[in-house]
């Protein structure tokens, strides 16, 4: 198969697929409702979180590492009285390769706030979610989140399609590699 075609889709496909999609809004709310005994299930134990502020590896460094990008993020998103902002984040579409317990997703994402004038709600940033998933135990989890902010400079996904990208990684997988 070329990267150009469509993959075959399994029997499987449409749960697992649901199960992804779960697993991604489950993530989102988490993060958003500052829940991090959930955030960090969303992950492998072995997991790995990419995002502007560096690379975590495991479920303790990551936890670590949202928590304090999260007390950070209040000093650029607040309301007018200083108080840190709601911030919810959406994932707007997404492309989700499966291949027996290995998956990929590539999904476009953004994130707003009451951060506007008088506490409006605010479109804030954006980007790519470029994510390796494996399922374990019967679950599908994230192995590694790699977080794309299309607005910071040296953070930005392409200049290919990342759909392209994550069936080249699948088809490496298929024929043999890792």
């Amino acid at each position: 198969m070329t990267v150009d075609a469509q993959p075959h889709y399994g029997p499987t496909y449409a749960q697992d697929r649901a199960e992804i999609e779960d697993l991604m809004a489950r993530y989102l709310f988490a993060i958003d409702y500052q829940d991090w005994d959930a955030y960090v299930a969303t992950f492998t134990e072995d997991g790995e979180l990419e995002f502007a502020s560096g690379t975590s590896k495991g479920r303790a460094a990551i936890r670590e590492a949202v928590m304090k990008f999260q007390t950070g993020i209040g000093r650029f998103y607040h309301t007018e009285d200083g108080k840190p902002a709601l911030l919810r984040h959406v994932i707007l579409q997404s492309s989700v390769r499966v291949e027996g317990d290995h998956a990929w997703a590539r999904s476009l994402w953004l994130e707003m706030a009451n951060n506007g004038p008088q506490d409006s709600m605010k479109m804030g940033t954006y980007g790519i979610y470029e994510d390796d998933l494996r399922k374990v135990n019967g679950r599908w989890l994230l192995s590694r989140r790699r977080v794309l902010n299309e607005f910071l400079k040296g953070r930005q996904s392409g200049p290919g399609n990342p759909v392209r990208d994550m069936d080249v990684l699948a088809e490496a997988l298929l024929k043999g590699g890792k």
